[in-house]
C-alpha cells in the first residue's frame, strides 16, 4: 500500500463539527497508513508559510491520533482559520517574504494579486498528495482553482447557512438551527412577560434556509432574501398573532439579507478577501418599523455569532465524522476534484463548485409560503429529511448565481 500525505485546513467563518472532521479524516488515514498535516490558518497557511521549511510550526502541524484525539468533542476549528483568497489578495496582504517583483509578475487587477504559484509551491514544499479543505462558496471555489492548476483534492462542505450547491446538507446546519431554536424558547418567557414583538437576526445574506428551518422548529413567522416581502402586510400578521396568542406575544425571524419593498439594508465596513461586507443589523431596523405600524413595543435580538460558537450537535457530529472517514475512502480509490456531499438524502459526492457556479436559494414555490410568511407546512410527502432543494443536477432552478 503507497503512502500518501494529505494536507487539510478550514476556511472562512468557524462552525461546529470542523474538529470532527479533522479528527475523523486523521483516524480513519491512519488506517490505511497515510500522514496527515494540519494547514493552519486555512489558506494562508499556504501562502505565508515560512519558504524552504518543509514543516513550519505558524503554519502547519502533523496530526496523529494522540493530538486529534478529544478534539471532535469541541466546537470551532482547532486549525485556526482565516478569510484568506490567495486569487485576489490586496498588496496589503501580500506575504512579507514576496519580493516586489514576483509580487508584480502576479498582479491581476488594481491591487489585486493572484498567488496560486505560492500555493502550489507550498504545497509541493510539504509533499502534499492530496488536500481536503473543508469550508464554504469560497473556500471550496478556490479548491476548484488549485484542482485546475493539477492538485488532487476531496473537500468537505460546511456553512450554517447551507446554501453550497451539489448537496442538501453542509455541516453547521443543523447545529446553528437548534441553537437558533433553544434561544428563541427561551425568550419567548420575555418576550410574553411583556407582551412584545421579537425580532430575531440569523445569517443568510443570500439564503434564507436557517431562518426558514428556525422557523419551522419555532413555529415563527419568517422573511428571507429570496422573497422581497411587505412590510405592513408582516405587521398585520405580527399583530393579528399577538392579538391572538394568550400571552400576547408575536415573533418574527429575519435573515440578515432580507429586505422588505422599497427597503434597504446597508453594508459596513471594510469588505473581507472574498469582497463582502457585513449587513447593517436588520433586526433593529425591522423592530424599529414594526412597532411604527402596530404601536407595540417590540424588541430585538441578534442570534447569528452565537449559533456557530459551541460543540456539535447530534446531526452534526454524526454528519462530520461520516464525511472524513469517507473523503478518506474517497482519496485511497484515486478520486479527485470531488466534494462530499448529501443527494436524494445520501451520503454520495459531488463536483467541486467553481467561482462560475451557482449557489442554493430556498425554494420558495414549495418550502416558504409568501402569503403567511412562514414555512410552507404542505406538499412535504417525498421531500428529503432536511427538506432542502433536490440536487440531483447541478443546473438546479433554484440555484442562484454568485
Amino acid at each position: 500500500m503507497a503512502t500518501k500525505r494529505i494536507g487539510i485546513l478550514t476556511g472562512g467563518g468557524d462552525v461546529p463539527g470542523l474538529n470532527g472532521v479533522i479528527k475523523g479524516v486523521t483516524y480513519r488515514a491512519d488506517e490505511f497508513g497515510y500522514e496527515v498535516i494540519g494547514i493552519r490558518r486555512g489558506w494562508e497557511g499556504l501562502t505565508h508559510r515560512k519558504p524552504g521549511k518543509a514543516l513550519d510550526e505558524t503554519y502547519s502541524v502533523p496530526l496523529d491520533l494522540d493530538n486529534t484525539r478529544t478534539i471532535a468533542r469541541t466546537g470551532g476549528t482547532w486549525l485556526h482559520s482565516s478569510r484568506t483568497n490567495p486569487r485576489k489578495m490586496k498588496q496589503k496582504a501580500l506575504p512579507p517574504t514576496m519580493d516586489a517583483k514576483r509580487a508584480a509578475s502576479m498582479k491581476v487587477d488594481e491591487d489585486k494579486y493572484d498567488i496560486t504559484p505560492l500555493v502550489m509551491e507550498s504545497i509541493e514544499s510539504l509533499g502534499l498528495d492530496y488536500l481536503v479543505p473543508i469550508g464554504g462558496d469560497d473556500t471550496l471555489s478556490y479548491s476548484r482553482s488549485l484542482h485546475d492548476e493539477g492538485m488532487d483534492i476531496i473537500a468537505v462542505p460546511k456553512t450554517m447557512d447551507n446554501d453550497v450547491q451539489g448537496t442538501e446538507y453542509c455541516i453547521g446546519f443543523s447545529t446553528a438551527v437548534t441553537r437558533a431554536k433553544d434561544a428563541i424558547n427561551r425568550q419567548r418567557t420575555t418576550i410574553g412577560s411583556h407582551e412584545r414583538i421579537g425580532v430575531f437576526r440569523i445569517f443568510g445574506r443570500d439564503a434564507g434556509f436557517t431562518a426558514l428551518y428556525t422557523a419551522f422548529a419555532t413555529a415563527s413567522r419568517c422573511v428571507i432574501p429570496e422573497y422581497e416581502y411587505d412590510m405592513q402586510h408582516l405587521a398585520d400578521l405580527l399583530a393579528e398573532d399577538h392579538a391572538t396568542n394568550r400571552s400576547h406575544y408575536a415573533i418574527v425571524i429575519t435573515s440578515e439579507g432580507a429586505v422588505w419593498k422599497g427597503g434597504d439594508i446597508g453594508e459596513v465596513g471594510e469588505p473581507d478577501a472574498f469582497g463582502h461586507k457585513h449587513k447593517a443589523n436588520v433586526s433593529e431596523i425591522l423592530a424599529s418599523e414594526i412597532k411604527a405600524l402596530t404601536g407595540i413595543d417590540t424588541i430585538h435580538s441578534d442570534l447569528t455569532y452565537d449559533l456557530r460558537s459551541g460543540e456539535p450537535d447530534v446531526v452534526d457530529t454524526f454528519v462530520s465524522t461520516t464525511f472524513a472517514n469517507i473523503a478518506v475512502e474517497l482519496i485511497d480509490m484515486g478520486q479527485r476534484g470531488r466534494m462530499l456531499a448529501i443527494r436524494d438524502g445520501r451520503y454520495a459526492h459531488s463536483p467541486l463548485p467553481s467561482q462560475d457556479d451557482t449557489a442554493m436559494s430556498v425554494d420558495t414555490e414549495r418550502l416558504y409560503d409568501t402569503n403567511r410568511l412562514r414555512p410552507r407546512y404542505s406538499g412535504l410527502l417525498g421531500r428529503p429529511l432536511m427538506l432542502g432543494n433536490s440536487v440531483d443536477v447541478l443546473d438546479n432552478p433554484y440555484a442562484r448565481k454568485r
